[in-house]
């Protein structure tokens, strides 16, 4: 047998992550026994459904790597075909024309809200003749479901699970202006496009039940059933916004990588062995609906921020640059210029390692962007203060008169003005690091120093030593001018 998976979103919204680990789980195993993932936007709400959410949708799909095949199939479209389905059910029996009025379905309800017990419509059009029918009044479709049995689905992540036929009702096919519902589109497409595994989340357990008795009166054999525990907060409670419940977009604008987020979303639930870091191709091997466990997830972003660092430091430099230049461009509201550019290559490496997230990684690199003096922190500005303007203003000969401007040659100058210096207590390396890093990066973390002095360059370098000290300082500088030495 063919394996046909599908993700069935209702555009009335983003794909929020827990979609986007629904649609994963039916693209790897589909990929995995070599069959087909569809996709079907339910766009049946017209009220609710809108073209930027399913152009959202897709997007979100495209940046996970999570490609259909063939077409998106719009429920809407389909409206006929399960028109069609519910008259069949109409004409074998298993279906019937029900006329019951707005007032006594809310005196139904009324009554099983007295009586504590879920409302279920009480059948009382099932055998009635309808010659009865009210006139002027349009009945809407509703299955003749069994009753006095079981209904029993053995489901591939839940197990066997078994409910009374007393406790489902006559469900609606058709509302009363021919619309269709969700419960009979569903089973009309499924059937159609012949999904043999529906994947879904275990909200939709309850829902199983009712199709399968519409598959059945169909005459159609039901598909395999896989709902997946929901995913939930660190606090055990429902999963909410506060917790990670975002658009998937949310995460890319966060700088969170494609494949991290897979990797983080496929053992949020499912599980091999002790294995964390598990890329496409290795997920592809080894995912199995059994390997999905039966309870919640719980979403933690320490741990998301943890796989995001390692497919940071595993990502293609140019790739890596070109994100991160995007981020500084979006933050900035202005592109790099092409000498900062170069400066961002070269120095990315010594800043990936640091780094969690895109964003952060682009917040990191601002000042290789600059092509003047960079933001100064506060934390850097408190370095700056006292003896250490002194400090970057003695040393600035030696460097200034350096021509083989590369990181070797840097610390040999800086460690030999050290040992040079008369100051007491003996001047160390880190007293002169710091106010230097301070100036050059505008923080009080960096890279090593000496590598940030080479990446930056001579010029560049020179200025932002320069733009710390005092104005009459600057002005007897050889080659500099107090202008210079501030410019941003």
């Amino acid at each position: 047998m063919s394996i046909i998976t599908r993700f069935a979103p209702s555009p009335t919204g983003f794909l929020h992550i827990g979609g986007a680990r629904t649609a994963l789980f039916n693209w790897l195993y589909a990929r995995s026994c070599g069959g087909r993932f569809l996709l079907r936007v339910e766009d049946t709400d017209r009220l609710r459904s809108t073209k930027a959410a399913v152009d959202a949708i897709f997007e979100g799909l495209r940046w996970l790597g999570l490609e259909w095949d063939g077409e998106a199939v719009l429920q809407s479209e389909r409206a006929p075909n399960h028109i069609a389905a519910a008259h069949r059910l109409l004409e074998t029996g298993h279906a019937y024309r029900c006329w019951a009025s707005v007032e006594e379905l809310a005196a139904m309800r009324e009554r099983a809200r007295a009586e504590g017990q879920p409302f279920r419509y009480d059948g009382r059009w099932r055998d009635r003749d309808p010659s009865e029918a009210p006139p002027g009044v349009a009945p809407v479709i509703r299955l003749r479901a069994p009753s006095g049995g079981l209904t029993q689905i053995h489901d591939l992540v839940q197990g066997d699970v078994t409910v009374a036929d007393e406790q489902l009702d006559d469900m609606i096919l058709l509302r009363a202006d021919g619309t269709p519902t969700y419960m009979l589109a569903v089973v009309v497409d499924d059937h159609d496009m012949g999904v043999t595994h529906v994947i879904r989340g275990d909200d939709h357990l309850s829902n199983a039940f009712r199709q399968h008795q519409l598959y059945r009166a169909l005459g159609w054999s039901p598909p395999e059933f896989a709902h997946v525990p929901l995913i939930h907060g660190p606090d055990g409670a429902k999963l909410s916004k506060r917790h990670g419940a975002l658009g998937v977009e949310a995460y890319r604008d966060m700088g969170y990588l494609p494949e991290a987020l897979c990797n983080y979303l496929l053992r949020l639930g499912w599980s091999h062995g002790d294995d964390e870091i598990i890329d496409r191709d290795q997920a592809i091997a080894w995912f199995d609906l059994p390997a999905v466990g039966r309870s919640p997830a719980r979403f933690d972003f320490a741990k998301l921020d943890h796989l995001n660092a390692h497919y940071l430091r595993r990502a293609e430099p140019e790739r890596l640059a070109t994100l991160v230049e995007a981020a500084i461009e979006q933050r900035r509201g202005r592109p790099a210029s092409d000498a900062a550019r170069i400066r961002l290559r070269r120095g990315l490496a010594g800043l990936r390692e640091r780094a969690k997230t895109i964003a952060e990684l682009a917040e990191n690199a601002l000042f290789y962007v600059d092509d003047g003096v960079p933001e100064t922190t506060a934390k850097a500005r408190a370095v700056l203060g006292g003896t250490a303007i002194g400090r970057v203003s003695r040393l600035l000969p030696a460097l200034e008169g350096l021509e083989d401007w590369t990181a070797a040659s840097l610390e040999a100058v800086v460690r030999a003005h050290v040992a040079e210096a008369t100051e007491e207590p003996p001047l160390k390396l880190g007293d002169l690091a710091q106010p230097m890093r301070a100036a050059l990066t505008g923080a009080t973390v960096s890279p090593p120093i000496f590598d940030v002095m080479d990446t930056l360059g001579r010029e560049l370098s020179l200025l932002r030593l320069r733009s710390v000290l005092p104005p009459s300082q600057t002005e007897q500088m050889p080659g500099a001018s107090a202008t210079s030495a501030r410019c941003h």
